[in-house]
Formats: structure tokens, C-alpha cells, sequence
């Protein structure tokens, strides 16, 4: 399904733009705010289920690879993240705040689909995936104590409901649904390989339409987030090439590498804002600008690895 493939890039910010002219029809916000959970959720069951299982468990052997992902991940990536802070926004606390909360948090759903479409290891990324969702859920508040001295637990209800979402619930039905079929397929494997990343522009849509007029009313605070987000996609695209170069990683898993430390974990961070901080708006702002810069920056870096691959 090449023409669905090709211009995914624009299908990507068809979402967002169609998002935000929804976002201005009343009740919408509301209605579109239930669907992100669900839509996600479908989007990785139907990733994994393009996953062959036993890659999976044989990728959790790969010291190297998860070695590389979380040092960049927890210890170099909120090191920058603060630099990047104190650089831009010395005297904005909660931009400073909202900037941090976005960039150390890996993403726990899309990068799959896009190390998919950059040819990368799918398997050996959904691997790290619940190493990165625990950890950052764990550390977030070590982050913002450290940083800024303020300490928010996030509550072990949300954890469970977001872990289950995510991981468990998608997992669990899709061997469910191996296991029924016995290696039969329901639908062609080439509409399999794209029904993901319908449900992600479906998602991306849903997320600007909750969040649309919010980012309107506060278009100048984009101004602000794109050069230090620009500056965060740039370096770590570059530290996590030359980390896969150096420990020797397939392409395939220096592709997974890369996407594994670029995207980030927009609407997880998001939901703990609104419960962490409910009386700093401009936290939650920055947050849901993040993937209107992220996304089509992830959708660029796919194009970019697979001409450089498929130049070696």
C-alpha cells in the first residue's frame, strides 16, 4: 500500500490542522479528549500484532542496544533538557517546567510506527517499550525535584490505568488474537503494515481537537518552544546515530535507536500535567504543542534514515 506510505508526512499534519478546526466546534474538545486512550491503544495492538513474539523476547538480550536507549534516554536527555530550560526560559518557570516534562519522557506508542516506516527494528523497539514507560513514570518527579524543587507523585491509579492502556490490554489481545487465527490472516498483510498509522493520524486528530483552542488562544508560545525543541531533535539525532555507530548496531537497530530517543511522550506528560499542575495552564500548553513540532520532525527522520540506508 505505497500510496498510503508516501504521503503519510501530510496525512500526519492533515490530522493536526482538521484537529484544530474541530477544536472550535462546541463539545468537541470533550468528546475527542476519550478517544486519544482508546485510538492509541488500537494503534499498538495492531502494531504488535506485526510482531513476531519471539523477536520480542530474544530482543530483551540486547544488553547493548537497551544500555545505549536508557543512558540517552535518563541520564544525558534531562541533563540537556535542563540546559536547554535554563538557556531559554531563566525567568518562565512553567515553560521551563513544561519543556522538561516533554523532553524526558520517551514515547511508549508512535515511535513504533515510525521506526516501522523507516525500515528500523520493530521488534527490538517494542522491546525497551515498558523499561521506558516505568522509568520515566518513576523518574519524572526525581526530575522536577531535582530541577526545580518541587516533588508531584503521580498517582498509582493513573500509573495502573496508563500501563494497562498501553502495554498489558494491547498485548494480551493481540496473542489472543495470534493464537485464534493459528498463522491465518483476517486482512492483507500491506493493509496490516498501514491500519497503525490510520489510528495514529485518528489519535493525533482527537488530541488537537482537545487541546486546539487552548493552543490558538497562545499561538506566541510556540514561538518560543521551537528553538529549543529544534536544537533537542538536531543533537540527540546526532548522539544516537553516532552511539549505534559506536557500539556497532545493525542499521536496523540504529534506526530503532534513533526513534527510541527522539520521540517523546506527549499526551502521557500531558495527563500528568493537568493532574500535577492544574493552575499552570502554560505547562499543559507546551505539552500539547510538542507534537505539532515532533511529529512531523519523527516523520522527516524516517524519509532521512531510509535514504541514508538505503544509500549503504
Amino acid at each position: 500500500m505505497e500510496w498510503f506510505e508516501r504521503p503519510y508526512t501530510f496525512f500526519i499534519l492533515g490530522a493536526v490542522v482538521i484537529g484544530l478546526v474541530f477544536s472550535q466546534l462546541d463539545g468537541a474538545g470533550s468528546f475527542a479528549e476519550g478517544l486519544i486512550l482508546p485510538l492509541l491503544a488500537i494503534m499498538i495492538y495492531l502494531t504488535f500484532l506485526q510482531i513476531p513474539l519471539k523477536d520480542v523476547k530474544a530482543s530483551f538480550g540486547n544488553k547493548t542496544f537497551s544500555i545505549s536507549a536508557i543512558f540517552i534516554n535518563f541520564v544525558w536527555t534531562p541533563f540537556f533538557a535542563w540546559l536547554l530550560a535554563i538557556v531559554f526560559f531563566p525567568d518562565q518557570p512553567a515553560l521551563a517546567i513544561g519543556l522538561i516534562m516533554l523532553l524526558v519522557t520517551p514515547c511508549t506508542d508512535w515511535y513504533l510506527i515510525f521506526t516501522g516506516v523507516a525500515k528500523g527494528n520493530t521488534a527490538l523497539s517494542a522491546s525497551i517499550l515498558p523499561l521506558n514507560l516505568i522509568l520515566q513514570i518513576i523518574l519524572l518527579p526525581v526530575y522536577l525535584l531535582i530541577f526545580f524543587g518541587t516533588g508531584e507523585t503521580v498517582e498509582a491509579a493513573y500509573l495502573a490505568e496508563g500501563v494497562i492502556w498501553v502495554l498489558f490490554l494491547p498485548l494480551m489481545f493481540a496473542i489472543l488474537t495470534k493464537k485464534l487465527l493459528k498463522g491465518k490472516r483476517l486482512i492483507k498483510a500491506d493493509l496490516l503494515q498501514n491500519l497503525p498509522v490510520m489510528f495514529l493520524v485518528l489519535a493525533i486528530m482527537a488530541m488537537f481537537t482537545a487541546q486546539g483552542s487552548m493552543l490558538l488562544e497562545n499561538t506566541g508560545v510556540f514561538l518560543q518552544i521551537l528553538p529549543p525543541l529544534a536544537i533537542f531533535f538536531a543533537v540527540n539525532f546526532f548522539i544516537s546515530r553516532k552511539t549505534g555507530q559506536l557500539c556497532r548496531l545493525p542499521a536496523a537497530d540504529r534506526v530503532s535507536l534513533t526513534m527510541t530517543t527522539l520521540a517523546r511522550n506527549s499526551p502521557l506528560a500531558l495527563a500528568i500535567a493537568v493532574a500535577a499542575f492544574p493552575n499552570e495552564p502554560l505547562i499543559a500548553l507546551i505539552l500539547v504543542i510538542g507534537p505539532l513540532i515532533e511529529l512531523p520532525v519523527l516523520a522527516l527522520t524516517a524519509k532521512v534514515l531510509l535514504r541514508i540506508n538505503s544509500k549503504k
